[in-house]
């Protein structure tokens, strides 16, 4: 006989159980495997584009296939890994100027909201943190592929761009008309955590 102090425990055990009622795969991004790539690029005075990168970042995120409108993404990057293939321009930016990267060390991204909007397209939005200060962005999407990889793992990928006008973090350099917003590109494949 079961008792209604059971029924709960059973009804959850029996749901789990069902096909079809998949759960959220967690994944961590592939940094240490050169997989994952947070760039940007910059007009020049309006004559060409200036492009970089942040070399160390992490994060993870999470994808369910049965409901990927409750996929979450957070990511931390270390500002002083800069490179735009310049080092005194490197310098420069991690400087009091730019990224002040003594002051603030870390920037991050911390997901609110994903909407697939259809052909894998979806919108993701969520906070950033950049030069201490935090401001709603929007991440247009596109899920790349997932499967199997040749070592045994499952991956997932996704590729995203944002763009944003540096002033609304606090960064008031003058770069001239042409370069007050910077784009952002971001290629992510995550490893799934079994």
């Amino acid at each position: 006989m079961v008792t209604s102090k059971r029924l709960p425990a059973l009804a959850l055990a029996a749901a789990l159980a069902l096909p079809g009622l998949a759960t959220a795969e967690d994944y961590v991004i592939d940094t240490e495997g050169g997989h994952a790539f947070i760039q940007f690029r910059i007009p020049h005075l309006g004559y060409s584009w200036l492009y970089g990168r942040f070399d160390e970042f992490s994060g993870h995120f999470s994808y369910d296939e049965d409901d990927p409108n409750a996929s979450e993404v957070a990511v931390t990057i270390k500002t002083a890994s800069i490179d735009s293939n310049h080092a005194e321009r490197d310098k420069h930016l991690r400087g009091e100027d730019f990224l002040d990267v003594s002051r603030y060390p870390e920037a991050s991204f911390k997901s609110t909201s994903f909407t697939e909007t259809g052909d894998g397209k979806a919108v993701l939005k969520g906070d950033l943190t950049l030069h201490g200060v935090t401001k709603p962005i929007t991440i247009d999407v596109t899920e790349i592929g997932h499967g199997p990889d040749p070592w045994g793992g499952y991956r997932r990928g996704f590729q995203g761009s944002t763009r944003f006008a540096l002033k609304d973090f606090g960064i008031d350099r003058d770069l001239g008309p042409a370069s007050r917003d910077v784009e952002m590109i971001l290629s992510v494949e995550g490893i799934r955590q079994d």
